[in-house]
This record gives structure tokens, sequence and C-alpha cells, in this order.
């Protein structure tokens, strides 16, 4: 019933304008628009609201991830304008915080302003 429809993701802040940089301006999300309820972005035709709380506590696994074909580029690339990669305690990482999964799969963490951990994965 839903296969064929589009995908909204959600995420919370409680600073919209700190969310809105670090969206647009340091991971580079294509800024839609902002109302009285939520900031929206596309991410590649994925539309993300990220709605403003007073307060909130971020989850504690990985609330939204991109694929990417280029995890080492990508994640260089986001060091540079800032962007911290998670390590966790038990997990192989390489200096990068970059785990390479049973399946062969690549995966990073990093998370926003908020705590919300995002990651990046390459198949």
């Amino acid at each position: 019933m839903l296969g064929a429809a589009p995908v909204i993701t959600f995420l919370a802040t409680t600073d919209t304008a700190r969310s809105r940089t670090f969206y647009e301006h340091t991971i580079g999300l294509t800024f839609v628009s902002e109302d009285s309820f939520a900031m929206v972005f596309s991410a590649a035709g994925v539309m993300l609201r990220i709605v403003t709380l007073l307060s909130f506590t971020p989850l504690g696994m990985t609330v939204l991830g991109w694929m990417v074909t280029d995890l080492a580029g990508t994640v260089t690339a986001l060091t540079a304008r800032g962007v911290r990669f998670e390590k966790f305690p038990g997990m192989t990482q390489d200096d990068a915080g970059v785990w390479a999964s049973p399946s062969g799969a690549k995966v990073a963490w990093f998370k926003d302003p908020d705590g919300n951990l995002l990651s990046l994965t390459e198949f």
C-alpha cells in the first residue's frame, strides 16, 4: 500500500538556527522552507522535517543515515567542515571512526548539534 509513497523523515531540535546551519551548510542538504512547526530540507528528494521542541532526549541509536559511494572521501570532507565522527567502545573502528561490518559494508557515525545520531554507509 505505501511502497510507492514518498517517505518523509523527522528529527527534533531545540535550536532552529543552529540546526539549519548544520544541515544546510555543514552537511549540505537543500533548505526548502521553514514555518512555525518545522524546517524542511531535501536530501536527494527525500523530505526531512526538523521539528523544534523545547526539550527532548536523543535516542541512543541511529535515527537517520545516508548511503554513500565513497565513505572515506565523505568522512574526510565532513571532518574538514567540523563534523566529529563517533567511536564506540567494543567496536573495531579505524582512526576515522569507520567500522567494517560483517556483511562488508563500512559505516561511520556522527551526531548533529542536538545529539541525534546519524550515519554514513558504503555498501
